[in-house]
C-alpha cells in the first residue's frame, strides 16, 4: 500500500444497541471538517469511508483485528510518522484517534493545528 490511507466511518450508521436511530462518529466528522478546510491534504490521502459494523475487513487486512477503532490512518511505506504513530502491525505503522491524526495532518501538510 503506497499511500497513506485514512479510514473514517460512513455517516448515518445504525447501532443495534439503539434501535431506530442513526448516528455519525463525531471524531470522524471532525476529521472530515479538517479535510474540507484543507483540500490539499484530502487529495493527497486515500480516504476510505467504511460501514460501522465489525469486522471492518479493509482495516483488519492492514492492521489486524485488534486495531479496528476509527478514525485510523495507516501510513504508506516510507511515510514519515512525524512522531505520531500509535502502533504497528506486521511492520505497518498506523495512527489511531482524532488527536494524533490531527497532529500528523498538521505536521505532514503544514496546515493549522487544532486549538487547545
Amino acid at each position: 500500500m503506497p499511500s497513506d490511507t485514512l479510514f473514517l466511518l460512513s455517516p448515518g450508521f445504525e447501532d443495534p444497541a439503539y434501535p431506530g436511530q442513526r448516528f455519525y462518529c463525531e471524531h470522524c466528522a471532525q476529521l472530515e471538517g479538517v479535510l474540507n478546510y484543507y483540500p490539499q491534504a484530502a487529495s493527497a490521502l486515500d480516504v476510505r469511508r467504511i460501514p460501522w459494523p465489525r469486522p471492518r475487513t479493509a482495516v483488519v487486512e492492514l492492521v489486524g483485528e485488534h486495531n479496528q477503532w476509527l478514525p485510523l490512518l495507516v501510513l504508506g511505506e516510507g511515510s514519515n510518522d512525524h512522531g505520531c504513530a500509535t502502533g504497528t502491525h506486521e511492520g505497518r505503522r498506523f495512527i489511531s484517534g482524532k488527536a494524533a491524526i490531527a497532529r500528523w495532518l498538521s505536521a505532514r501538510f503544514g496546515i493549522a493545528s487544532p486549538h487547545p
